[in-house]
Order: structure tokens, then sequence, then C-alpha cells
């Protein structure tokens, strides 16, 4: 673990926001590494070299998120979007077979199952995830916090009604990885994108399956999906990946050569300290919050605060320079690498005002 002076030298080295930037639930900040990289790749496609590296990116990627994952790098399929992950879940299921959600979750995480038009989805508070579990249900879909407010799906109650009825498990950690802990080996299967808490530039999300696939079918395959990619570009793909990148979509180069960078700096912040940093931040908004006589939605440990009926001030801190966001009438404030302290107290200073 880092010390405190090494973290937060590496993160102000990093960081140089222009204004209370509080919205990582929507987009993360760029790094400068990451900036500086994406320059870099864009200059390779400019002046015509070689674009080698950038495809060795793709894979220092698919690594960096395996070992935050905790799970082989064999297992993690790097793809464009939480949604098209779904999709491919979504059509290894039978005809009739249920699909437990949670109420108002992420669409990426549900519509894919809806759009099918013959399996059962059924949606229950997220409270009430685990007891929900029946012996029926096929599979268990859920974001492990919630974007609309940060609250964290009770994950080891979950898996353990999955495992009580012999249901799947499909875990959304978009709003999670790379602040709150994450265990994808103890789910089927797992996926994120790369924009958030991960600090990426948009184009990238990964999936994490069991060994032996689950039972899916690489539907959206293309030419990266054979064994030996370079040999897979014409034709039928001969031979698929042995691994996960039987599931890989076509790369976005520029994308993985940024995200490698930030990678890295999470990895070298640690995530015991980026965790502590978060939630800490946000467990200093919420007591400010209680002394202002507002109370948000119950979301203990989360990184994200939601505060009832403040969504309309959106607009106006937004001309102040604090950005957050409104989500249906509550105010979404959610704390990252780039925030300190004083961040929060003009956050708390202008909702006072």
């Amino acid at each position: 673990m880092e010390t405190t002076e090494t973290f937060e030298s590496l993160v102000r080295a990093e960081f140089t926001p222009k204004t209370t930037y509080l919205n990582t639930a929507s987009n993360g900040l760029l790094p400068a590494r990451t900036v500086a990289a994406l320059h870099q790749a864009a200059l390779l496609r400019a002046e015509g070299r070689p674009l080698t590296s950038l495809h060795e990116d793709v894979e220092a990627c698919r690594a960096a998120y395996a070992r935050l994952a905790g799970v082989p790098a064999t297992r993690v399929a790097a793809g464009a979007s939480v949604a098209a992950h779904s999709g491919v879940i979504a059509a290894s299921l039978p005809s009739g077979a249920e699909v437990l959600t949670a109420e108002d979750d992420f669409t990426s995480v549900l519509n894919p199952f809806h759009v099918r038009g013959d399996l059962k989805v059924r949606a229950v508070p997220l409270e009430r995830l685990a007891e929900s579990v029946r012996p029926g249900t096929a599979l268990v879909a859920v974001s492990a916090a919630q974007s609309a407010d940060g609250r964290i799906a009770d994950l080891p109650a979950l898996r353990e009604a999955a495992r009580a009825h012999g249901a799947r498990t499909y875990v959304d950690f978009s709003q999670a990885a790379g602040w709150l802990p994450m265990d994808a080996d103890a789910y089927d299967f797992t996926a994120s994108v790369s924009f958030k808490w991960l600090l990426g530039p948009h184009g990238a999300a990964f999936l994490v399956v069991p060994e032996d696939f689950g039972g899916l079918t690489p539907l959206l395959a293309g030419w990266v999906a054979g064994e030996e990619p370079w040999d897979s570009c014409y034709g039928p793909v001969a031979e698929l990946a042995h691994s996960a990148r039987r599931f890989d979509l076509t790369h976005a180069l520029f994308t993985f050569a940024g995200l490698r960078r930030s990678l890295d700096l999470l990895e070298e912040l640690g995530g015991p300290a980026v965790h502590a940093h978060d939630v800490g931040l946000a467990d200093r908004f919420r007591a400010g919050l209680a002394a202002l006589g507002h109370e948000p939605v119950p979301a203990p440990g989360s990184a994200i605060v939601s505060v009832p009926g403040l969504g309309g001030r959106q607009p106006g801190l937004s001309r102040a320079g604090i950005e957050v966001s409104d989500r249906a009438g509550n105010l979404r404030a959610a704390f990252h690498l780039s925030n300190t302290p004083a961040d929060v107290d003009r956050l708390l200073d202008a909702l006072a005002g």
C-alpha cells in the first residue's frame, strides 16, 4: 500500500481539473499519463508508423483488469460495452428462462434480456434480490453498485441464494470496479466499462467468464476472436481462441492505449488506498448533508451519494463550476481520485447557500 504522502503526490501529479468535478459515476477524469498515451497513439496513425504497440496495450489492459478482478487473464474478454456483453449472455438462455433483476437497474444490464421477447424477466427491489431467487430462476443480473444512487448490492447473500437454487449470476461492476473490492471468481459472469472509476477513455468494456465459458456462444466474434488473429482475417474463423478472447470485439486501439496507463495508476496506488480515499470523501459529504438537514439515499460504504429532492440544483451548480448529476430528481455526487476534502466542502457550501 502506498503511504499517504506518495498517494497524494501521485494523484495530484495526474489530475488538474478546471472544475470541482464530482461526477465520476458519469465519466472519470483522464489522468495526465493517459492523455499523453492517447496523443502518442494518435501520432502513430498520423505518421504512418507500425501499430504493434497498440495491440500490446490491449493485452496489457486485459492482464491488468484480470489482476483487479482476481481472475486469470484467460477468463477476460475485451469488448466495447456492457450492453454487448449482456446480449451474449442473454442469447445463451433457453426460451422461457427466468431472469431476476433489480428494479430500475442500469439499462445496459437489463435491456438485452427484455428484447429477447421469450424470457421471463422479473424485477424486485434491490434489497429483496437475494430472497427473491427461487428454483425456477436461471440467472440473476445486477449492478454491484447502482448507477442512480450508489446503493451496493448484497453480493455475498446473492451468491449463496443463487447457489442454493441453481441459478447463475451476472454482476456489472461498472460503478464499482476501481474503488470497490472485486472478486469476479465468485460469480458466473461479470462485466465493467472502462470510462468511469477505471479512468479510461470510452470504447472498452471487459467481460469475465468461467473457464469453460459458461455455455456462451461468441455471437459477435470477428477476426480478433481467432486463436491466431492474423490468420483469421478472411473467411470464417477456423479456430476460435482457446481463452475468453473468443468473446473479444474488434479493439478500439486508442482507447486501450490510454486505458493501460489508467490501470497502471490504479495499481500503483493500490485498491485499499483508493477505496479508503473515495469512501472517506463520500462519508464526509454525508456528514455535511446531515448538518444541513438533508438525508441521502441510504448507501453505506458507497463512493456515490444521492440526495432526494436536490436534483434541480444541478444546472446552477454547474454554472458555479461544480459538476454533479441530476438522476430522477436526486442530486448525485461521486467521489474519486481527483477529489479532495475541499471539493466536498465547496459542494456543501453551495448547497447551504
